[in-house]
């Protein structure tokens, strides 16, 4: 029994492979974070104390951004340090400062040190977050060590939400911190803090009365400094495993599992995705966000299409594959993907619509616990209203002019069928007056197929039964004709509004696939690089409308553009530069991504086995793409790297 717990020489060379490739790459830098529960614990000061003894170690070190907040102990250990002076950014008529991440480059310290990792940068940076600028400088081999509060873990947002009753905006991506060689936790009992803050030491004394009244309180500094130990504990848990598996050392090997988070265009949802990346990286396990499109439904408003994208985008920080899939059903959609891929735990939220809501359309989460089978099923509830209220469907008023069309085409069938009233028998007149409902309900959606039924219950009652001209009934055997020919009316708007929707997924699909496969075919049939690039360049700023460049080295390595779209490239130095940083770290940047977001094109990498060979760039009309405009760039993108890779002449950069 004992040799079954040990691993085969296989999985052994593949774990010390993966460990060394994410713990310590080659010429990448080390990061230290100095983890703390709250502002004022002694973050800053223990990092300078380190830092003064590399110095005297003989470690080149220098300060490329601390903040003392006037604190004489802490400005004190400055003293020696080289320090890098900030970068001054003019914003909104006064001046900002922030580091100065291309001094510190240029000076290629063995050590920086950078405080505040979740900091925002004033717009006009060259990345949106500092953490960013963090990972530059470790891409390039410069270490760093860094501050950080636990309730800046992105993961950790809407715990901390539910216990201070403050939503921090400011957060770090786990996966940074499971790059980290080292997590030390900087603590102080809170009492201690408290009476820190009560004599100034923290926050100026202004703030400090404040500051204790809100977020200072000591159930919720006891929470924090909880969250933050147990944080730190399962990073030296993650350690101790992968130290036992490189070392082939005996223990409980944790069987392979999968994780699946439920994902809708909802601000509750970037809860569940967060709780999904906790439990994911408790079970050391892959995990996915799935987001069922479903041709029932009407297709998502703006606010929704915006939300679905932010949620799958935060799904992939956290480190998910994201999947979009599509069916009628959505409990069978997922538990079909969650069986295929072998995924033993569902993660999907509370229903959060009305009983009578739930009775009549049925319940998701009870569809995928029924359907589920040995899979098992997480509920997990919401205590933001706000978050719940903004989840429940919104539907789309009806315009003006559909409403007025709806009318005529009930009218003008009203009017035909009293013209020929002599020819028509009462039954033909109801079967005739139902083509105005699935007709409207084709053109304009199901809300104008029940209106329309509605109008048409009206005009058989007024126009067609006696007394005519009036909706006194003589007859109340003419009440059950007119229930029945109204759920029909209903049923029908329904269905043709169903019809519609699947023809026009099915019509994007077949688009999607046959403009994928109409590039594949155009590209290979060329055989001169320069005629690939041309109609690289074509297809893409057809499919996206956007202004397309293409830039590869030339012989002395320096990007150059090849092709573009246009008569003439627009490309000036801002977005040169930003091309140029593309190509040297295999990372998008530009508008619409979170570097270099302030030019107005947006620069793709052109990788092969993680090399840089070229990068391409796109002026879109929006920075934003919709998710099914995301997968086609990124098809077009993987095709593009497939028809230059080995065709390409000159120099390469790693990335």
């Amino acid at each position: 029994m004992e040799e079954e717990k040990r691993p085969s020489p296989e999985e052994l060379l593949q774990r010390i492979q993966h460990e060394e490739a994410t713990t310590q790459p080659q010429g990448r830098g080390k990061l230290k974070i100095f983890l703390g529960y709250a502002a004022g614990v002694g973050k800053t000061y223990r990092m300078l104390e380190e830092a003064q003894y590399l110095r005297r170690q003989g470690v080149d070190v220098v300060v490329a951004l601390v903040e003392t907040h006037g604190r004489p102990e802490t400005e004190a250990l400055l003293e020696g340090l080289e320090i890098i002076p900030r970068k001054k950014v003019p914003y909104k008529g006064i001046v900002l400062e922030e580091m100065d991440l291309d001094a510190v480059l240029r000076r290629r310290p063995a050590l920086a040190l950078v405080d505040e990792l979740a900091h925002t940068n004033a717009p006009g940076c060259r990345h949106a977050k500092r953490y960013q600028d963090v990972e530059e400088l470790l891409a390039e081999g410069i270490s760093v060590y860094t501050t950080l509060n636990i309730q800046h873990v992105e993961s950790v947002v809407d715990i901390v939400q539910q216990i201070t009753g403050v939503r921090v905006t400011e957060t770090v991506p786990d996966s940074l911190l499971e790059k980290a060689g080292e997590i030390e936790v900087v603590d102080l009992p809170p009492e201690e803090l408290l009476r820190r803050l009560a004599e100034g030491k923290v926050y100026i004394p202004p703030k400090a009365e404040e500051a204790m009244r809100r977020f200072f309180r000591q159930g919720n500094l006891l929470a924090l400094r909880e969250i933050a130990l147990r944080y730190a504990a399962r990073k030296v848990g993650e350690d101790v495993r992968s130290y036992m598996a490189v070392h082939a050392i005996k223990g409980p090997w944790p069987a392979g599992a999968r994780l699946l988070v439920c994902v809708s265009p909802s601000p509750y949802s970037e809860m569940l995705v967060r709780v999904g990346a906790r439990m994911a990286r408790d079970l050391d396990t892959e995990w996915f966000a799935v987001y069922v499109d479903v041709p029932t439904k009407a297709g998502l408003s703006e606010r929704d299409s915006y939300q679905l994208r932010r949620n799958l985008q935060l799904a992939e920080t956290l480190g998910a594959k994201t999947v979009i899939l599509s069916g009628n059903r959505v409990a069978d959609t997922i538990v079909e993907f969650a069986q295929a891929r072998n995924v033993n735990l569902i993660v999907a939220g509370s229903p959060l619509r009305p009983r009578w809501q739930e009775w009549l359309k049925g319940s998701i989460v009870y569809e995928l616990i029924r359907r589920s089978g040995s899979i098992h099923v997480l509920v997990i509830g919401s205590q933001d209203v706000t978050a719940a209220s903004s989840f429940l469907p919104t539907s789309r008023p009806l315009r003006l002019r559909s409403l007025l069309s709806t009318a005529m085409l009930v009218a003008g069938m009203t009017l035909v069928c009293w013209l020929g009233e002599q020819w028509l028998k009462f039954s033909d007149i109801v079967l005739l007056m139902l083509f105005p409902a699935a007709l409207s309900s084709f053109l304009w959606g199901e809300s104008a197929g029940i209106i329309a039924s509605l109008f048409a219950v009206f005009s058989l009652a007024f126009f067609f039964v006696p007394p005519r001209l009036s909706l006194e009934l003589s007859d109340l055997g003419y009440l059950p004709t007119f229930l029945i020919f109204l759920a029909v009316g209903v049923s029908v708007s329904f269905l043709t509004a169903l019809l519609r929707r699947w023809e026009r997924r099915v019509r994007q699909r077949e688009r999607f696939v046959s403009t994928l496969y109409e590039f594949s075919r155009r590209l290979m049939e060329a055989a001169e690089v320069k005629e690939r690039l041309h109609r690289i360049a074509t297809v893409l700023a057809e499919n996206f409308h956007a202004e397309v460049v293409i830039l590869l080295p030339n012989e002395m390595g320096k990007l150059t553009v090849l092709e573009h779209s246009g008569p003439e490239s627009s490309l000036g130095e801002n977005e040169y530069a930003v091309a140029t940083w593309v190509f040297h770290h295999g990372q998008p940047a530009g508008w619409g991504t979170n570097t270099l977001s302030s030019v107005q094109w947006r620069f793709l990498p052109l990788l092969t086995d993680h090399t840089v060979f070229g990068v391409v760039g796109l002026k879109l009309a929006q920075p934003s793409l919709s998710p099914e405009e995301h997968l086609l760039l990124e098809a077009f993108v993987n095709v593009a790297e497939l028809a230059l890779r080995g065709v390409v002449e000159g120099p390469v950069r790693a990335a």
